[in-house]
């Protein structure tokens, strides 16, 4: 018989990444003013031989696919539906970034809520320090 908690998705998840022989998964969170930033901690976390997710839009740059303020917002309500599916996928997130606004604020405490390990490119921004 199995452990009861490998029968809630989260542990079904876990098991799964352990049969796989999957490295650890990092999710980069923060203002997507840091792409560069984040760009820059997915080589440091790369090389250390974790799998990296992080955002892949910055919705900060004009680009002529979001010209449209309507769609532009539907996207960003997207987006972040999809940034919490890979904290949820992640076994750890890293915040990037010395500002911490009402977005990456919510993704640390939705990750928190999930007892998801942060770390902090700037230990000094987390809100519950």
């Amino acid at each position: 018989m199995s452990s009861p908690h490998l029968l809630t998705p989260e542990g079904k998840l876990a098991a799964a990444k352990k049969l796989l022989g999957l490295p650890r998964i990092v999710v980069i969170c923060g203002s997507t003013r840091f792409m560069t930033e984040m760009n820059e901690a997915d080589v440091r976390e790369t090389m250390a031989g974790k799998i990296v997710v992080k955002p892949g839009i910055d919705m900060k740059s004009p680009h002529a696919l979001r010209s449209d303020p309507a769609e532009a917002e539907a996207l960003k309500t997207r987006l972040g539906d999809l940034h919490r599916a890979k904290i949820r996928l992640a076994d750890e997130v890293l915040i990037v970034g010395d500002y911490i606004g009402d977005s990456t604020r919510a993704e640390i405490a939705y990750a928190r809520s999930l007892g998801k390990p942060l770390r902090f490119t700037h230990p000094e921004v987390d809100p519950d320090a």
